[in-house]
């Protein structure tokens, strides 16, 4: 059997991605949090460069589809409304 350099790349995004989801089920982070969309987006980015080299379909669609869920997550983190309830949320706890 062959491994080669994106075989490798392939396994380092697998390990992401099944490292983030086991993080979550134990409570470890949330899907809220930016570091979760990051960690997907960098995993399913990781795994597509392997399918680059050794194609199929539906992986590649899963992936392609993780992506851009991942980007959503990111982008809604960033948006204004995210962080008006976040200062909200923190100003709130300090009055407690």
């Amino acid at each position: 059997m062959h491994y080669a350099v994106h075989d490798v790349i392939g396994n380092i995004g697998l390990v992401l991605l099944l490292g983030t989801y086991l993080l979550l089920q134990l409570g470890r982070i949330s899907s809220g949090q930016l570091r979760y969309s990051i960690s997907n987006a960098r995993a399913s980015l990781l795994i597509g460069i392997s399918l680059l080299f050794k194609f199929n379909i539906s992986a590649f669609l899963v992936e392609d589809f993780l992506f851009v869920f991942s980007l959503y997550g990111i982008f809604k983190y960033f948006s204004p409304r995210s962080i008006v309830r976040s200062v909200a949320a923190k100003e709130q706890k300090n009055k407690n």
